[in-house]
């Protein structure tokens, strides 16, 4: 347990930006958030929204990662009450949309600072005692009531760190979580089209994900997409087997959220017409109406990407909607 220290800031209406490792050892970027919800698609648009306030363009914080550990006994936040994992490109964003919207709900969707401090013990072993108290004291930052009304924490996992939830699960052991998927077709086409940092190439850092690069080097573009979405599916697929979590298929939203995850997401029937507005439109360009591509997905396909996903992800989907089916019916 940290000491509390002496004279320490109040970081209140603060939530950490940034988490790395220079030679003083960790530290924390800070950013005055106020009661800014945190409405955007994804945690680094909130933050860059905060950072173009004249406020943080002069003032700004950094600290010793020390400072994040007292501001948890100082001013304990909401625990985490859902964990959102998913196979990218499987509607994680749109869950995220909706939810933000509900009154006393606040949805971290991807924070790279949580992220950082998922995967420190793979670029920095000693790290692995203290993650678990760091990790803790990350997400009670970002649980603070900086608006009064706080009653849920709703936090939605980068897709790479399905690997990191045996970690995530040793913090908070009674946190529900899901791991939601679709077609690894559509996903593969869609990650071909426009690449997330984790099908590109040594992009995202140390990963059980990542292959070794003579590997990648050895294999055609649409293998490489296919097999790392299939690792991520057969992981998504372990972790439910091993640790309980509800597997949720794309084809269930947006209904799904005010159906069968109603309770699985603390939802009251008040709750349910606001976030079922949420889903009308592009849950990553907010101001488009919502139009699906999944039809264009199975007509970009090649016969070299159908021939890649049947071989290297197509098995894993399967498991994953047998056991899906198997808990929902």
């Amino acid at each position: 347990m940290a000491t509390l220290i002496p004279n320490a800031l109040d970081f209140h209406d603060w939530l950490p930006i940034r988490t790395r490792l220079d030679a003083e050892g960790w530290r924390i970027d800070w950013a005055r958030f106020g009661t800014q919800p945190l409405a955007e698609p994804f945690f680094r648009d909130s933050t860059e929204l905060a950072l173009r306030r004249p406020f943080n363009q002069v003032f700004r914080r950094d600290t010793a990662i020390d400072a994040l550990l007292d501001w948890q006994q100082r001013s304990p936040g909401i625990a985490p009450t859902a964990f959102v994992f998913h196979a990218s490109r499987c509607g994680s964003t749109l869950i995220a949309r909706m939810l933000s919207r509900l009154p006393g709900y606040t949805v971290l969707s991807e924070p790279s600072p949580l992220d950082a401090l998922l995967r420190a013990h793979y670029t920095t072993p000693p790290i692995a005692a203290d993650q678990p108290t760091l990790i803790r004291a990350m997400l009670s930052a970002y649980g603070q009531r900086r608006r009064g009304t706080e009653r849920a924490l709703v936090v939605k996992l980068d897709a790479w760190n399905i690997f990191e939830l045996p970690l995530l699960r040793q913090c908070f052991p009674t946190t529900p979580w899901l791991f939601l998927y679709r077609d690894p077709l559509e996903i593969v086409v869609s990650q071909i089209r426009q690449p997330g940092m984790h099908l590109v190439p040594g992009l995202i850092g140390a990963t059980p994900l990542a292959f070794p690069q003579d590997e990648v080097n050895a294999m055609s573009h649409p293998e490489f997409v296919a097999r790392t979405i299939g690792r991520m599916l057969a992981a998504g697929l372990e972790q439910c087997r091993a640790h309980g979590g509800l597997a949720v298929n794309y084809d269930e939203l947006p209904d799904g959220v005010t159906g069968r995850l109603a309770s699985f997401f603390g939802l009251a029937e008040s709750d349910l017409p606001i976030a079922q507005d949420g889903s009308r439109h592009n849950a990553k360009h907010p101001h488009q109406v919502f139009q699906s591509d999944r039809d264009s997905k199975h007509r970009d396909a090649s016969d070299e990407i159908r021939a890649a996903v049947d071989q290297w992800a197509r098995g894993p989907y399967a498991e994953l909607e047998a056991l899906r089916l198997a808990r929902v019916l």
